[in-house]
């Protein structure tokens, strides 16, 4: 069956608010005048008003008017996409029966002439200033048209009707103006009213979205000691609560007997505590949103380990400039060692021990000066300069740059990809090429079972929510998990030539990418490094909010 709705360019604009309440006005008072009308016309004869020059005329004109008002009250809906049209025609249509309402029932004349201003004055709101100074005028000459055509020219009554006409046809144009102006002040009004309420929308998106993603947990609770709202932080600091878990005395005990303690005497307990089982300990800060109001107090948790890491992180950085001004002290000594060490092998008398004593020497040079390497890219990094990349392709372009520049033997390196699905990543390409590297290096290094060959896998794909993921993965013996809560600290190894700066600077690579790398345990054996990357656009709200939780 083909569908019958036009396209959305041949569609009528949808009217705003005012303008339907407006039409809605009109129609609805439309209806009344017409019973109005209807009233007069069918008024007993008795009571003598009003006088009835042509009973059967008035009675007809008020019957049709009042089937043209409901007609168009019941229409009211469909008709505001063409509310000039509409209110145009219906317009023309209230001035013709008023001249003749008045020309049948003379006795009502000024009634009807004052309630056909209120039509005029609803087209005024609806329609354009030349418009509506059209159907004033016209409504002014119908008035002026009865007074010549109904009484005789040389009668005082004739005068004193031209009189009422005239000053009835400048009501009708003050009137219109008057209602014109007001309505472009109100549409004015509205539009800014209207703006304001969006940015009002997006400030408060905006700022749901930041107290969402704060890595200080944020909770709102009242004076019954009920939770209102809770950031995600807050929830995973509280031991991630259920929806209808609110009392924070049930929820964490010795938050709420803090609370009660501030509250009370006014002192903060800034002893770290632990909320709940295997979550990080916080350090708990209160706030009233009014002052003297303890209706509702804010309540912030400090997460210790973050402060622990910032400042570990401003440590790092002391030590690396240290470091970085030490190693350019180093390596001009260590090149001019390695340099003798290369002329003394070249020489004839060395005996056995001797070449072995030099040997030795170089390899600890060439691990001396990768030291001083990392140390100095650690000191140096560039900011990031991220791309949108399709992870599948440039995982491909990895691996066959990888093969032709290192010799894998019998070491095997593939990449798993989503198919033709592409998975689109925001990163710097050249720090991601690091980050990779570094983490195939050591998994063709240590992820062997004895005597057997490295298998790694590059994989590319798609997280929960549609977060992109690259994985490195391989099937060794896996990391001890003592050893796998220190991998990514500085200067950590397990290995007798290793530096300790590998997977620190690979992690803080990822960092600066807006990225995220962790170690995960493959089941059944093996090691899988994740870089959780940042998808190409965040929608607002795209994320699942956590289930059943009310998040600010």
């Amino acid at each position: 069956m083909p569908n019958s709705t036009p396209p959305a360019f041949l569609q009528p604009p949808t009217p705003p608010e005012a303008v339907r309440h407006e039409l809605f006005f009109l129609n609805y008072f439309r209806l009344a005048q017409a019973l109005v009308y209807v009233g007069l016309a069918f008024s007993p004869p008795a009571l003598g008003w009003p006088r009835m020059v042509d009973a059967d005329f008035a009675r007809i004109v008020a019957l049709a008017y009042l089937a043209f008002a409901v007609v168009a009250a019941a229409l009211t809906r469909r008709t505001m996409p063409w509310t000039k049209l509409v209110t145009s025609a219906s317009l023309v249509v209230d001035i013709v029966v008023a001249v003749l309402a008045i020309s049948a029932m003379q006795d009502a004349r000024i009634g009807i002439a004052m309630m056909l201003a209120v039509n005029l004055a609803a087209g005024a709101l609806l329609l354009p200033l030349r418009l509506a100074l059209f159907f004033a005028a016209l409504a002014t000459l119908g008035m002026l048209g009865h007074s010549l055509v109904s009484v005789p020219q040389d009668s005082i009554t004739n005068d004193r009707q031209m009189l009422e006409s005239g000053l009835f046809g400048l009501a009708y144009f003050a009137i219109t103006m008057l209602c014109y102006v007001l309505s472009r002040q109100l549409r004015a009004t509205e539009a800014l009213a209207e703006q304001r309420s969006i940015d009002l929308a997006n400030l408060a998106q905006v700022n749901e979205l930041i107290i969402r993603r704060m890595k200080t947990g944020v909770l709102l609770v009242d004076d019954a000691n009920r939770i209102h709202q809770i950031n995600e932080s807050a929830w995973m600091l509280l031991g991630n609560p259920t929806a209808d878990q609110r009392d924070l005395g049930r929820v964490a005990p010795e938050l709420s007997r803090r609370l009660y303690h501030w509250i009370t005497s006014g002192k903060l307990d800034e002893t770290a505590t632990q909320l709940a089982d295997g979550v990080p300990e916080v350090v708990p800060r209160f706030s009233r949103l009014a002052p003297n109001d303890d209706s509702h107090v804010l309540i912030f948790l400090d997460d210790t380990s973050l402060l622990s890491r910032r400042a570990e992180e401003l440590t790092l950085s002391s030590l690396g400039r240290l470091s970085a001004s030490i190693a350019h002290e180093i390596r001009n000594p260590l090149a001019a060692i390695r340099y003798s060490a290369q002329l003394l092998a070249e020489s004839q008398d060395l005996g056995a021990t001797d070449q072995r004593m030099v040997e030795i020497i170089n390899n600890h040079c060439v691990r001396l000066n990768e030291i001083i390497e990392n140390i100095l890219q650690l000191s140096r990094r560039e900011r990031s300069r991220p791309e949108t990349l399709d992870l599948g392709r440039w995982s491909q372009s990895f691996v066959d740059e990888y093969r032709q520049g290192n010799d894998l033997g019998n070491d095997t390196l593939r990449v798993i990809t989503n198919g033709s699905e592409p998975v689109a990543a925001v990163a710097d390409p050249q720090q991601l090429q690091q980050v990779v590297w570094n983490l195939v290096q050591n998994a063709l290094r240590y992820g062997r079972m004895p005597g057997e060959p490295a298998r790694v896998m590059v994989v590319a794909r798609h997280g929960e929510h549609g977060v992109p993921i690259l994985e490195v993965i391989d099937r060794g013996p896996g990391i001890a998990p003592k050893v796998a809560a220190q991998i990514f600290e500085p200067f950590y190894t397990t290995h007798e030539y290793g530096t300790g700066l590998g997977l620190y600077l690979a992690r803080q690579m990822a960092e600066a990418n807006q990225a995220g790398l962790e170690y995960v345990r493959v089941a059944g054996g093996g090691s899988c490094f994740r870089l959780v990357l940042t998808p190409p656009a965040r929608v607002p709200g795209s994320e699942g909010d956590t289930a059943a939780h009310q998040m600010i």
